[in-house]
């Protein structure tokens, strides 16, 4: 609840809190990207954190998240068919990143606002890393893509939450399809 009133209160608030320009806190999409069965997640080997990850970026302006959260999965990973589960928000965030270089300027220590989608994809479609951003691209077992990370606060936080809030979702699309 904090982390949604505080979005929401920026979000009404602060002009440029879609662009990155904003260094103190700006929006970016994620996204959780699951197989047509619903037993594998797709994750990125991300080159800044050195972990495995969720795909997603930077709004740059869009305010149509879900659209940025598509866009990203798909040049991150190569995935050229990827269909969304849900329109609605799966997950939110206050993400803190820590102060980095990136292509050799200094990007200080800010907030990202960051909201989540579940989208679906085939996994057997090459998958293709996006050499600028990540080394990888893989398709871990639902069970294996939280420990995959690295990335204690990530895991625990927000990728143990993902899996959760996934579980329930198959669930509550079993029940649908029972009803019907």
């Amino acid at each position: 609840i904090i982390d949604k009133d505080c979005m929401l209160y920026h979000l009404l608030n602060t002009a440029d809190v879609f662009d990155r320009s904003n260094d103190s806190y700006h929006f970016t999409a994620s996204s959780w990207i699951t197989n047509y069965d619903r037993t594998k997640i797709l994750m990125i080997h991300h080159n800044l954190y050195q972990s495995w990850a969720w795909t997603g970026g930077h709004s740059d302006g869009n305010k149509n998240l879900l659209e940025v959260a598509i866009k990203e999965a798909k040049e991150e990973t190569g995935l050229r068919n990827i269909h969304v589960l849900s329109d609605k928000i799966f997950s939110l965030e206050i993400l803190s990143v820590n102060t980095h270089r990136k292509n050799g300027v200094h990007i200080p220590k800010h907030l990202h606002f960051n909201i989540t989608y579940l989208l679906e994809a085939d996994d057997s479609e090459v998958l293709v890393h996006k050499k600028d951003e990540n080394s990888a691209v893989a398709w871990f077992s639902k069970d294996d893509a939280v420990s995959a990370s690295n990335e204690d606060w990530m895991r625990k936080n927000v990728y143990d939450k993902l899996d959760q809030k996934l579980s329930i979702w198959i669930k509550q699309e079993i029940k649908k399809e029972c009803i019907r």
